[in-house]
């Protein structure tokens, strides 16, 4: 028997994040394993227009569910969503909800965080680093809590470029941060912004190093542990690969590229080919997550451990393999009404980043929008392309570099975990196959996320070929085109091309002349 999932079973586990990317894959892991687990506590925001009941109603009612129903038919009674803003104090939480939480609860998972890489520091700050100081301040007030698991990101240090299985510290202390940000207006916050966050690219990765330090300082008795995923991608086995859940901004951010190039949007991106496409599946992290809340609970280390879950050093795929299956794939399960056909280039330098932007992005998305404008349409592909390419930019940092981590501790979960443990919540990621997991990336993009048919592949491949011939026409249209001028205006182009349409006569003359002897 699992000794993991049976350690779950009877607990009060609090989710923090629990409607998002990995959230809901740990919630469903959760109940998949541990049927019997008493209740998962989940801090949720009512949107617009849905009460907590219904949001959670949403996320029961998804593709990704389908298998815990089955081990779990009373998975509704096992949810209790609570109303909570990670923007208020003390989260919003009414008293009677957080004396339940505060007497109850035996585990934390927090995944909560915002991902915007151009988040506002201030934003930033609240939802990485101060909403984290107040987690912790319930969590201390806990008498049952058994352990505190914090999910930071591997790239909360990327200024580095080998980063250890430790805690490093920041500049500026989190509380001089918190403080300033209450009297300072943004106007000087935003000025300020860039000396504070130094060599690193954005606010996100360094807020997510804040919160680590905040975790340090603010652990006091309680067991407590960290993990740093690198970047998270859809499922690789569990429950399935990959699902119709990744509704969040975070999934968008990391499938939005893989649509773009089936789509024909993307042509080109400033990367380097040989870096380490460091992606690791959510359901390996959410193995590690529980494995790892499992091992703080039960053999309570003396010190806040670091986990780093990356794919680079067991087993690395650099961006150029990654982009070249992708496209492969493409080929093979094309999108519906592609724009272009898939098509995508690494450069290297800014200058022949800004040429392609113009020749293969901007004016393709002018000349497509001045179509829709005699057509009696709204243009609307310019505003989409300046969005893609602002995303892009965002993400150029990543791609451009590679990073090594340390996995010590991680290595040694491995080997203290059961051979069936080791089954049920494998986190080798040694065992993975790029070109398996990429195809079905791409089949899940298609499937899930655009709910295309897959009896319309046919059509599809039709349809590229025709965009192939129209491209191959255009190319060639506009080349004779550039050639007549050139050669109206030159004489020396007039010249190269008397001489080249010669020699074509010259040697098919040859070539007839020789044919007729042989015969």
């Amino acid at each position: 028997m699992s000794m993991i999932a049976a350690f779950y079973g009877g607990k009060s586990i609090l989710i923090t994040g629990a409607t998002g990317f990995m959230g809901k894959v740990l919630m469903e892991k959760l109940f998949r394993t541990s049927p019997d687990l008493k209740v998962i506590y989940i801090l949720v925001r009512p949107k617009a227009g849905q009460t907590l009941q219904q949001r959670v109603f949403q996320i029961l009612n998804s593709k990704l569910f389908e298998k815990v129903k089955e081990v779990c038919p009373n998975v509704h009674e096992k949810i209790r969503a609570i109303y909570a803003d990670l923007n208020q104090n003390d989260f919003g939480i009414s008293k009677e909800d957080m004396q339940e939480l505060l007497s109850c609860t035996n585990i934390i998972f927090h995944c909560a965080a915002t991902v915007r890489f151009d988040d506002t520091l201030r934003h930033a700050v609240q939802l990485n680093v101060t909403a984290t100081q107040q987690l912790l301040l319930m969590a201390s007030q806990m008498p049952k809590l058994e352990a505190f698991i914090h999910i930071s990101t591997a790239f909360s240090n990327c200024n580095l470029k080998h980063i250890d299985e430790v805690i490093y510290p920041c500049p500026v202390e989190p509380k001089k941060i918190i403080d300033s940000l209450e009297w300072l207006d943004d106007a000087i916050i935003d000025e300020i912004t860039p000396k504070l966050i130094g060599d690193r690219p954005n606010t996100y990765t360094y807020t997510k190093a804040l919160g680590e330090m905040v975790v340090q300082q603010e652990s006091g008795n309680m067991n407590i542990a960290i993990i740093r995923p690198s970047i998270v991608g859809a499922t690789w086995q569990e429950p399935f690969p990959f699902d119709d859940t990744y509704l969040s901004p975070s999934y968008y951010l990391r499938s939005g590229l893989i649509f773009c190039a089936g789509k024909g949007f993307l042509r080109a991106i400033k990367a380097t080919p040989m870096a380490v496409a460091d992606l690791i599946p959510v359901d390996t992290v959410v193995n590690l997550t529980l494995a790892v809340g499992w091992y703080t609970a039960v053999h309570r280390p003396k010190s806040t451990l670091v986990y780093h879950c990356t794919s680079g050093n067991f087993n690395p795929c650099n961006w150029g393999k990654m982009g070249f299956q992708i496209l492969a794939t493409f080929e093979k399960i094309p999108l519906e009404r592609a724009f272009r056909r898939p098509y995508a280039d690494f450069t290297t330098n800014n200058f022949t980043t800004q040429y392609r932007n113009a020749v293969s992005h901007r004016a393709p998305a002018i000349i497509y929008d001045f179509y829709l404008r005699l057509t009696g349409r709204k243009p609307r592909m310019t505003k989409l392309m300046n969005r893609l390419l602002r995303t892009v930019s965002m993400m150029e940092y990543f791609v451009n570099q590679s990073w090594e981590w340390s996995t010590y501790n991680t290595e040694m979960l491995m080997s203290e975990l059961s051979p069936e443990d080791q089954r049920v919540f494998n986190f080798d990621v040694r065992q993975l196959n790029w070109l398996e997991y990429i195809e079905n990336y791409v089949l899940g993009v298609k499937k899930y996320l655009l709910k295309e048919d897959m009896a319309g592949i046919p059509e599809a491949k039709q349809h590229l070929k025709r965009l192939r011939n129209i491209h191959y026409l255009f190319n060639t249209a506009l080349f004779l085109i550039a050639w007549r001028l050139l050669i109206a205006r030159s004489q020396m182009a007039r010249n190269v091309w008397f001489f080249i349409v010669s020699f074509c006569y010259k040697f098919l003359s040859y070539f007839r002349a020789s044919s007729t002897l042989k015969v």
